[in-house]
């Protein structure tokens, strides 16, 4: 009887050990993480907005972790490339994505081939965003968005406009725009932003889908003309240009692009919060937000909720993608 009285102790006594041991580590990989350099993982060649993001990013991470941060370029397949590097690696915060909306939210919707999902990554939070601009040749025209809605009433399926490919984010919101204006347009999709910019002042094709820093010194010099910025409001970047939701068939125009900071899924919670305060105290750094407003980007004055933004996102860019039929 004593030793039936005796066991149900050493069992307790047995497993708040196992218990102990599986904590212990977890405590100690809070208090050393990170000890050595993390790779930010970028999906586009150099200098574009989103290594732009990335690169403002990993300076400050870098500071405030006290270990290197080091940007990894790896273009292709409209960031997608990269962002399965990433959902590969392991989960131990030493590989970390810099994605964008394209391959964090819309490439899976249009593209049956990507591999990873959502749920193969665990979202840190939101770094900036800025929104697309529609801009027309002036020799189309048109100033404004009530002007090429008329325009485009008029003459159905006789004008295109351009973007930097199919299924990227400019793609949608030209879709979006065609969506609650109930006009018709046809998608013209370029090899990137250099070829639609050459084609638009040359003449070429009459409308173009940018991201605002592309287009804003081509509109500045009035090579473009400005039809709206694609956001809810007016840009804090740029309060002078109207937003395409100023007119009315267009009030629900909200789309832009935006850089997440993004790990592998099951990244551990000691982990975690500990990038989760790196970024916030990013955020609210001055040098940070100025480095994003000269790439024309705008930091959230907040700290939002990473995981419901993606679903709200998400599920727009899907009712856009349904729209259009849109397929890569």
């Amino acid at each position: 009887m004593r030793l039936l009285r005796a066991f149900p102790s050493r069992l307790a006594l047995a497993l708040c050990g196992l218990a102990a041991s599986a904590f212990v580590p977890s405590i100690a990989f809070a208090d050393t993480y990170p000890s050595k350099p993390i790779t930010l993982m970028v999906g586009y060649p150099p200098g574009g907005s989103t290594d732009l993001t990335g690169r403002a990013l990993g300076v400050e991470l870098s500071h405030r972790l006290g270990v290197p941060v080091i940007i990894d370029n790896i273009g292709g397949a409209g960031g997608v490339i990269g962002a399965q590097k990433v959902a590969n690696a392991a989960p131990d915060g030493y590989t970390l994505l810099l994605g964008a909306n394209n391959e964090v939210a819309i490439s899976k919707l249009v593209n049956a081939s990507v591999r990873y999902e959502q749920k193969d990554f665990t979202p840190i939070g939101l770094v900036a965003s800025q929104p697309l601009v529609l801009v027309a040749a002036p020799a189309a025209g048109v100033k404004n968005a009530g002007e090429l809605l008329a325009l485009l009433k008029k003459n159905p399926g006789k004008y295109s406009y351009g973007s930097s490919g199919v299924g990227t984010s400019l793609h949608l919101a030209g879709e979006m725009l065609k969506q609650q204006g109930g006009v018709a347009m046809t998608h013209v999709p370029y090899r990137g932003v250099a070829p639609l910019t050459n084609d638009l002042l040359g003449g070429n094709i009459d409308f173009g889908m940018f991201v605002l820093s592309s287009a804003l010194p081509y509109i500045r010099s009035g090579k473009m003309v400005a039809l709206g910025t694609t956001e809810a409001r007016r840009s804090a970047i740029t309060p002078d240009l109207p937003a395409l939701g100023e007119t009315p068939a267009l009030q629900r125009m909200d789309i832009g692009v935006w850089f997440a900071l993004m790990g592998p899924a099951k990244l551990p919670e000691p982990v975690l919060a500990r990038l989760k305060k790196a970024l916030d105290e990013t955020l609210q750094s001055p040098d940070f937000r100025k480095k994003m407003e000269a790439t024309s980007s705008v930091v959230p004055l907040a700290p939002l909720d990473i995981d419901r933004f993606l679903v709200t996102e998400t599920a727009k860019y899907r009712n856009i993608v349904q729209f259009a039929n849109i397929k890569e």
